[in-house]
């Protein structure tokens, strides 16, 4: 349903129905998003990394990040700003999702020109995550069956490959000429990030706006999808849907911040979880799956 078709269905002027729908969606954001997706503090990290032990066998995960580009009407004047490398014009959607499918932060309205890792890097979410100014929980040993406790591990984010290695945000290995090791902690990866991919995807089924142009100014385009991200979080709470059934945030008050955690200690941080998902992590069933070579995610 476009505007027009509101014209006609609620005898309500076409130039007066653009400010009542960006109204109501700044009001539905304003009012849900505080309930719906606030601020995370030590405890909801915790209980987030539960859920992604219980539900992918991932430990010490808070969160799986990725980009989403919502296809929108390019702005006069902005050349090749919103014109993205999938030959379209679109905003991007930078989220971070958890095990329950639900957006922890969002940040919307970036240029589709612009890659992932840029995204974020620039996000109000990353400058305040990576100097832990979002009460982050301190390193963790790892769960083992051994009672001797090992060696702690920081809590982390997963992305794909086109976000930078760092001590808090871990990618995949590269394709190229992979050990045994290396496959199976990719395997484990992928596992656990694919939450993210699924959340875009009940996202974009339950509002269907998000499966076509949105022919609105980006500014106006970047409230709508706000207001669809605080709405899924709202109804994935309460229409009693599981979705692992079918299987088997805007942060204010940003303070400029030097980044903590750079790629040498993301390196050895993934070398930890490697070693773990080979060893006392190993899942009974994973190896013989990435031997036969079947698909991971």
């Amino acid at each position: 349903m476009n505007f027009g078709d509101l014209e006609f269905d609620f005898k309500v002027s076409r130039k007066t129905v653009p400010g009542i729908v960006q109204d109501t969606c700044k009001v539905i954001w304003n009012v849900l998003q505080p309930l719906e997706m606030p601020e995370p503090n030590k405890e909801m990290w915790l209980e987030k990394s539960a859920e992604f032990y219980r539900f992918t066998n991932f430990p010490n995960c808070v969160g799986s990040v990725d980009g989403k580009h919502i296809r929108a009407q390019c702005p006069p004047n902005t050349g090749s700003d919103f014109f993205n490398f999938k030959k379209y014009f679109s905003i991007v959607l930078m989220a971070v999702a958890d095990a329950n499918y639900h957006f922890t932060a969002i940040d919307v309205g970036s240029h589709g020109r612009e890659g992932d890792s840029y995204v974020l890097k620039k996000s109000n979410f990353w400058k305040r995550f990576t100097p832990g100014q979002l009460d982050l929980p301190g390193d963790k040993p790892l769960p083992s069956n051994d009672s001797r406790e090992g060696t702690p591990v920081p809590h982390v984010l997963l992305g794909d490959e086109a976000f930078c290695l760092s001590k808090n945000l871990l990618r995949p290995y590269p394709s190229k000429n992979l050990s045994h090791e290396k496959r199976i902690y990719n395997y484990r990866h992928a596992r656990a990030r694919r939450v993210v991919e699924c959340t875009f995807g009940i996202l974009s089924n339950k509002w269907r706006v998000l499966h076509s142009v949105i022919l609105v100014h980006p500014d106006f385009a970047s409230i709508i999808v706000q207001c669809c991200c605080v709405l899924h979080n709202f109804i994935r709470k309460r229409d009693g849907f599981v979705f692992e059934d079918t299987l088997s945030c805007e942060l204010q008050g940003v303070q400029e911040s030097t980044s903590v955690g750079g790629r040498s200690q993301g390196i050895e941080v993934r070398e930890m979880f490697c070693e773990y998902f080979n060893g006392p992590g190993a899942l009974p069933w994973q190896n013989k799956r990435v031997r036969m070579g079947r698909k991971i995610c």
